[in-house]
């Protein structure tokens, strides 16, 4: 029989994510599981995880402890790769706390093995909000103790200087934090970059000791919220209502506002709240802007906001923030501004040529919430990325499974917040029956899932029923340790997350080109 004279082999570049190309395991559900490098695995878990948060499979403890030991097996041999990891979980893919882990527990793993030298950075990588460095020394001493190393200090002061200004003093210094501005700056003492910072830091540090009698002249920021304070409660409305001006000069955001007032957000102040209210706040609030009554033109204003591209890219919000608004939102007029959004958010979903076989996992383990503060899921997470490459494919067969399967219809032009609606809860996971029935000579197949397949007739492999000359590529959603087929090995591809960057790989792939890593 011949090998290497075959006709119909269409080789894809290499994966970033390789497994051995047998199961060394199994998954949760029993079927052969393939482990990943510990990279790959770093990689996947860190891309899905919130931290502390539970899984259908796997219980917080358990999920961290095994970050945990990812990040120091990799951080000593690679401390590189460990540094572009972190900055792009950061300010790539917008996750905060999985950031902040992996750097604390890389350099704690790099000070015990004695490597010295790029720690500082790795912390200063990890830190993109002004609240952040008191978070990171709140998880370092709260896991290790009070004393902190000089690297972890170095890139937390490096941070501070980075992001400590008046406007975020306001914002994230509040009483009610284990770590305030003045608690950061008094343990890693960071050189401000000028005299206008060297006067914030003792003004944080004098107000946090109670001895700040009053606001320097510097300071307007501070100085104009301290006027606003200052004017008579039942003086207050009338200021607001003339105009956003001082708010915004102020530094005064929407949930002081109530505070501020001492009295209901009626459509009136809502109005004039919006043009000072950032894009998030925007987002959060459609219920509350419907409920007040704010006026269809103010509200034709905010949803050209939302639906702006470069707003949506500044704003850095995950694309399931836009379907948890739809849900959310009671009144039709912001159907149309959150579908833009979500489209916009969505821009490295590629437009495949050819036939495509989606399928999405909408098994139960699907269903357990992203977080405990989310009421969103990973099969929410699911549903919009297989029907964000199903609309955006040349032509596409959309298919749902879980102990059993069902064909998605998907129309053309329609939208992605619609049909995502149309996703039922399936039961389990018989991922291998569902490529079975569905493969119908398809140039790609895509797998959306967790991976935990049910083990089934003979343990059978959901990716076998695919021939070898075509890719087939998976999307995680979990991060569990054992996948459900092979990657990295002939046509066999894993990338995952909650962000639709992973799937700007597959047409590089395709072209040939090895996709390594995202960052």
């Amino acid at each position: 029989m011949s090998k290497f004279n075959l006709r119909g082999i269409r080789r894809t570049g290499a994966s970033a994510v390789v497994t051995a190309d047998r199961p060394s395991g199994t998954t949760h559900e029993g079927a052969p599981g393939y482990a990943r490098d510990a990279k790959g695995e770093l990689f996947l878990l860190a891309v899905t995880s919130f931290v502390a948060e539970d899984t259908f499979y796997e219980s917080a403890a358990d999920r961290d402890a095994r970050l945990r030991a990812l990040v120091a097996r990799v951080a000593v041999e690679d401390g590189d790769w460990v540094l572009r990891l972190v900055r792009w979980l950061r300010t790539g893919v917008h996750l905060r706390s999985v950031a902040l882990v992996v750097a604390a527990e890389a350099v704690r793993a790099r000070l015990a093995a004695g490597v010295a030298g790029g720690n500082r950075a790795i912390v200063d990588a990890a830190l993109d909000r002004a609240d952040e460095p008191g978070e990171l020394l709140a998880y370092w001493t709260g896991r290790y103790g009070r004393a902190v190393p000089k690297p972890v200090k170095r890139g937390v002061a490096d941070a501070a200087v980075r992001l400590y200004t008046e406007r975020s003093l306001v914002k994230y210094d509040g009483r009610g934090r284990g770590f305030r501005f003045a608690d950061v700056l008094e343990l890693t003492h960071p050189s401000p970059r000028d005299a206008r910072q060297g006067v914030l830091f003792r003004h944080a540090i004098d107000r946090r000791h109670d001895r700040a009698d009053a606001i320097p002249d510097e300071l307007g920021v501070l100085r104009a919220r301290q006027r606003l304070l200052a004017v008579p409660v039942e003086q207050r409305r009338a200021v607001l209502l003339d105009g956003e001006r001082a708010l915004t000069s102020a530094a005064m955001t929407w949930e002081q506002v109530a505070g501020w007032l001492q009295g209901p957000l009626d459509a009136a102040v809502w109005e004039a709240v919006i043009p000072s209210m950032g894009y998030m706040a925007l987002l959060r609030n459609l219920r509350n802007f419907d409920e007040a009554g704010v006026s269809d033109e103010v509200a034709a204003r905010v949803a050209a906001r939302l639906a702006d591209a470069d707003e949506v890219a500044r704003s850095r919000q995950l694309p399931l923030r836009f379907l948890s608004a739809y849900r959310t939102a009671p009144s039709l007029r912001w159907g149309w501004a959150l579908e833009q959004a979500l489209q916009a958010s969505l821009g490295s979903v590629p437009a495949l040529p050819g036939r495509t076989l989606v399928l999405v996992d909408r098994s139960g383990s699907m269903f357990s919430r992203l977080s405990r503060r989310s009421v969103l899921t990973r099969a929410d997470a699911a549903a919009v990325f297989g029907v964000a490459l199903a609309v955006r494919a040349a032509r596409a067969d959309l298919v749902e499974f879980g102990t059993d399967h069902r064909v998605v219809e998907v129309g053309r032009g329609e939208s992605v917040l619609t049909v995502a609606g149309r996703f039922g809860n399936l039961g389990g996971t018989n991922t291998a029956a569902a490529v079975r029935r569905h493969y119908r000579g398809h140039d790609r197949v895509v797998l959306v899932t967790d991976e935990q397949a049910w083990g089934g007739w003979r343990g059978e492999e959901p990716t076998k029923a695919v021939p070898e000359r075509v890719p087939v590529y998976t999307f995680n959603l979990a991060g569990h340790r054992y996948g459900h087929g092979p990657s990295g090995v002939g046509n066999r591809h894993t990338f995952g997350g909650l962000t639709d960057q992973g799937f700007a790989a597959i047409p590089l792939l395709e072209q040939g080109r090895d996709e390594r890593w995202p960052f």
